[in-house]
C-alpha cells in the first residue's frame, strides 16, 4: 500500500437496522407527521436504513447539507422517534402572554375604540414593549377566540 493513502480521515459510516416496529412507526410518520420537518426527518431515517449515505439522501428530502442530515440519524440513534420531534421553546416566542398582558390589552382597547394605533402606543408605554398593529390585531383575535370558547361550556 503506498504511504501516500491516510485512511484516517475516512469517516465512519452510519448504519441503521429498524426492526418491523419502528419502520412501522416511521412509516406512519412519514405520512400523517404533524409537520414538514417531522416527516422529512423520519424519510432520512427510512432512507439510511436501506443503505444509502448522506449524499444521496439529500435529494430526496431537499437537504444539501450532509452533516445536517448525519445529525438527525445520530439523533434517532439515541433517542429514537422523539428525538426527532421539534422540543418546545424553539422558534420565536410571544410578544404578549394572555394571562400577563389580557387585562392591559383589553383596557387600552377600550379606552380607544376607535383609534387602534393610540391603543397600541398605550401598551407599548405600559408593556415596554414594541409590536407592529397586526401584532395587536392577532393578539385581540386570539384573546376573542378564547373567551368565545369559553362561553360553550
Amino acid at each position: 500500500m503506498p504511504k501516500s493513502c491516510n485512511f484516517a480521515f475516512m469517516p465512519k459510516r452510519i448504519e441503521i437496522t429498524l426492526n418491523s416496529e419502528q419502520r412501522k412507526c416511521l412509516e406512519k410518520g412519514f405520512r400523517n407527521g404533524h409537520c414538514h420537518a417531522f416527516r422529512q426527518r423520519c424519510r432520512i431515517i427510512l432512507l439510511k436504513s436501506e443503505g444509502m449515505v448522506a449524499r444521496e439522501i439529500g435529494p430526496f428530502v431537499g437537504i444539501v447539507n450532509q452533516h445536517l442530515i448525519n445529525k438527525w440519524i445520530r439523533r434517532y440513534q439515541s433517542g429514537g422517534i422523539q428525538a426527532l420531534i421539534n422540543t418546545p421553546g424553539q422558534g420565536r416566542k410571544p410578544i404578549f402572554d394572555l394571562n400577563q398582558h389580557a387585562e392591559i390589552v383589553k383596557k387600552a382597547v377600550q379606552e380607544e375604540r376607535q383609534r387602534l394605533s393610540q391603543a397600541k402606543r398605550i401598551i407599548e408605554e405600559q408593556t415596554g414593549k414594541e409590536f407592529g398593529l397586526k401584532t395587536l390585531k392577532r393578539f385581540l383575535k386570539n384573546l376573542t377566540a378564547d373567551t368565545n370558547a369559553y362561553d360553550f361550556m
